[in-house]
């Protein structure tokens, strides 16, 4: 019996190495992950719904897809590192002007915009504006949030009062149901709802940050001092001491509680109302965002994915964002979130959802009226700069601790001129 020889043995391994490949996936095939950054959902059964679409998309695919979710004021500085090291996940959620801050980090995804424009109507200009910058698409519109008002009907029926149609209605009735054991109450610190507030009411009382150009600042202005003051009363006489530092949860609590009478905000705390059986359900109810002596205007919550310049997975990463734009996907996703999810999309936004519970009548209305941040002036970097160092509100809070209004709007004008510059912080 003669012995192994080199040969031998160089052939047996080679075969043996053979049976191990073939018994196992490709090494790349097992490494291809797809991975999305979001924010966590206000309604979490819509981020169930997400995980869900994702896990059926990723079978079809032949990869896996994480979506991860984090703390919605967390989310600009994790942003912002991934920006810096270039690194991280594949998709990531844009709100407001960030594909402006990362404009030349993000990859042009302008074909797959106009794809879903033509096949679902085209898209809300407020919502295009924010995700199309003078460079390109750098972000796909993805989903609004309504941000009408929400009111306990009970409270207002007792002070024998209706909802409030303009925001000096809302100043009179405040002052009346704190009164009455029940105030009101709208975010003044650093939170999203305290930008979003702020740009509504500032508008309507004709009010702006910029002048049409993006570059001029224009904050110093008697409609500024106007809203300034309307604050200061609103919150000395109508609300309670702890909006100066509520996070984007605690008006949700703040209206559960039963204590208070109304807040301005989505439909998240009806929402939980329901999802828990809690019997304030049955009272609380929305109202549109009120008008001033300017009109009516809102600024809701637009939400983009966008799409970075260092994922190596660029393509699955575009057919997973069609994928949930298919009309069966999108529509789960509303009802998941139980009309919390706005399309940014014509036809998609015929959903029998705001038709069916009159209390959600409202919210596709809102659209008439909204606008980017920024507006009259188009979103940018610095308007994103403004909202994510929380300038607007800082500055109510100013005045409300005693600093001479003129005073706080020159330093809000100082702010508004160093994120003009980039001189701002991108994140807080």
């Amino acid at each position: 019996m003669r012995g192994t020889t080199r040969r031998d043995f160089l052939l047996s391994s080679a075969v043996a190495g053979a049976t191990v490949l073939l018994d196992r996936a490709p090494a790349y095939a097992q490494k291809r992950e797809l991975t999305f950054l979001s924010t966590n959902h206000f309604v979490p059964a819509s981020d169930d719904e997400l995980r869900r679409q994702a896990e059926v998309f990723g079978k079809q695919a032949g990869l896996t897809v994480k979506v991860d979710t984090i703390q919605g004021l967390q989310l600009p500085a994790k942003r912002a590192a991934e920006a810096q090291s270039q690194s991280g996940h594949d998709l990531v959620l844009l709100s407001h002007a960030d594909p402006y801050l990362f404009e030349n980090l993000l990859v042009d995804v302008g074909p797959l915009v106009d794809t879903l424009g033509k096949k679902y109507g085209g898209w809300y200009p407020f919502a295009a504006e924010s995700c199309q910058t003078g460079s390109g698409w750098r972000a796909v519109p993805w989903f609004w949030v309504a941000f009408p008002a929400t009111y306990n009907m009970a409270h207002f029926a007792k002070a024998g009062l209706e909802y409030p149609k303009t925001w000096d209605e809302l100043l009179r009735q405040g002052k009346v149901l704190k009164r009455q054991g029940n105030p009101v109450g709208i975010a003044i610190s650093h939170c999203g709802d305290s930008n979003t507030s702020f740009w509504a009411i500032f508008w309507c009382y004709g009010g702006k940050v910029l002048e049409v150009d993006g570059k001029t600042p224009a904050i110093v202005s008697d409609r500024t001092a106007q809203v300034i003051e309307w604050y200061k009363e609103l919150y000395r006489d109508g609300m309670e001491p702890e909006v100066l530092s509520w996070d984007d949860a605690s008006n949700n609590r703040f209206i559960l509680s039963g204590k208070g009478s109304w807040i301005h905000n989505p439909i998240s705390p009806y929402n939980t109302a329901l999802a828990n059986k809690m019997p304030i359900a049955d009272d609380i109810n929305h109202h549109p965002s009120p008008a001033g002596p300017a009109g009516a205007h809102s600024a809701p919550g637009i939400n983009g994915i966008g799409l970075w310049k260092f994922s190596k997975n660029a393509e699955p990463a575009k057919e997973f964002v069609q994928f949930l734009f298919r009309k069966e996907n999108f529509d789960a996703w509303i009802v998941a979130s139980n009309a919390f999810n706005q399309p940014p999309l014509r036809n998609l936004a015929d959903h029998p959802i705001w038709v069916r519970n009159p209390k959600f009548a409202m919210l596709p209305k809102e659209a008439e009226y909204a606008h980017p941040r920024g507006w009259p002036a188009k979103p940018n970097d610095a308007v994103r700069r403004i909202e994510n160092n929380y300038v607007l509100p800082d500055m109510v809070a100013k005045a409300i601790h005693g600093m001479p209004t003129r005073r706080a709007m020159e330093w809000a004008q100082e702010q508004v001129v160093q994120a003009t510059r980039g001189q701002l912080k991108p994140a807080s």
